[in-house]
């Protein structure tokens, strides 16, 4: 599969990410990608793009579940397919528990439980079923009109194996986020298979990576800190990195950035190099890798992110692990209920 492409920050102004969906229009990547934003938001984002004529396949990857109902979701999304004529991920995470709270007044007990209702429901809702269900996440008994539209995968966020369980029995993407090769392969993947033990096949796995190229007067670490600090500094995210053999200390997100540079999960070199890592995803069972230029946004500026991602992408496709002429899955359609502010990005995936 072609690799995909996340736009890295949030945005007031859509137009920002224009070129970013030209690089998947133009066959460099096969889908482009956005994480929760409060300021312009994600799904209204994506219309947007495709009544400018940025109609190409994309990925939520995350958007967060106590922001909306399932069968909202369910609506939204489909929309999406719909007005873009292309699949589209949607994906979902639990969001941390300070923002559960603030929304819901108490946080999910059980959080990978409340994912698996939550991402249950949406795909119900969205193969056109009457859903009877309730869990901590949500309570819903509906179901959405008949409608034709572009096939829509259901993701979860997926960072330690208790969620990968989860996702394993009801997504169909499984959504990581700053995960190691070894970890996806040894950790994740069997988690991932148990879950969906007696359903067939497991969800197929979208790996987010931050990538940057050297250069001149580049530190990566600085890069590392400027696209991660919000995730370095967030006790699941470090629990994840320190299980994968990655040093990291919520109380501190610079050395946790240095950590990630070291170990590689911060890609950074030559083109040749990060494309040789990239490749490692691959082979460790990831099916898309997400390439997240977030750090260079942060610190130098979209359009410097946006010259590493085309080099990048160019680089990937020459390698082998990329097709130019790629657009994404373009499935049949589906008839029934449904088939500078720092980014959000992932959307804090539990």
């Amino acid at each position: 599969m072609a690799p995909g492409l996340i736009f890295p920050i949030q945005h007031a102004d859509p137009e920002t990410i224009v070129p970013f969906g030209e690089l998947v229009a133009r066959g460099l990547a096969g889908r482009l990608w956005l994480g929760q934003s409060v300021l312009a938001e994600t799904h209204q984002t994506v219309a947007y793009l495709a009544g400018r004529g940025i109609k190409v396949p994309c990925g939520l990857g995350v958007t967060l579940m106590p922001l909306r109902h399932p069968m909202e979701a369910a609506a939204q999304a489909r929309s999406l397919a719909a007005l873009t004529g292309h699949p589209i991920v949607a994906g979902y995470g639990a969001a941390t528990p300070g923002l559960v709270r603030a929304l819901r007044g108490a946080p999910y007990t059980r959080p990978a439980t409340a994912a698996a209702g939550y991402a249950g429901a949406v795909r119900a809702l969205l193969d056109g079923g009457t859903v009877e269900h309730a869990c901590e996440a949500c309570v819903a008994t509906a179901a959405l009109p008949p409608m034709t539209h572009p096939p829509v995968e259901v993701g979860l966020g997926v960072l330690r194996p208790g969620m990968a369980r989860a996702a394993g029995a009801v997504a169909d993407v499984a959504i990581t986020w700053m995960t190691p090769p070894h970890y996806l392969r040894n950790t994740l993947l069997p988690a991932l298979a148990a879950g969906a033990e007696g359903r067939g096949a497991p969800p197929r796995i979208a790996a987010v990576v931050h990538v940057a190229l050297a250069a001149r007067g580049r530190d990566p670490r600085r890069l590392a800190y400027g696209a991660a600090v919000g995730h370095l500094r967030a006790a699941h995210y470090t629990d994840m990195l320190r299980r994968a053999g990655v040093p990291a200390d919520p109380a501190d997100p610079r050395a946790g950035a240095a950590a990630l540079v070291e170990a590689g999960v911060y890609v950074y070199g030559t083109a040749e190099e990060v494309v040789e890592r990239l490749r490692g995803y691959h082979e460790a069972g990831a099916d898309e890798v997400v390439l997240n230029v977030a750090g260079v946004a942060e610190t130098e500026g979209l359009e410097a992110a946006l010259a590493d991602a085309e080099r990048l992408l160019h680089a990937m496709a020459d390698a082998g692990l990329g097709d130019r002429a790629a657009r994404g899955t373009t499935a049949a359609t589906v008839t029934g209920g449904g088939s500078r502010a720092r980014s959000l990005g992932d959307g804090q995936l539990p």
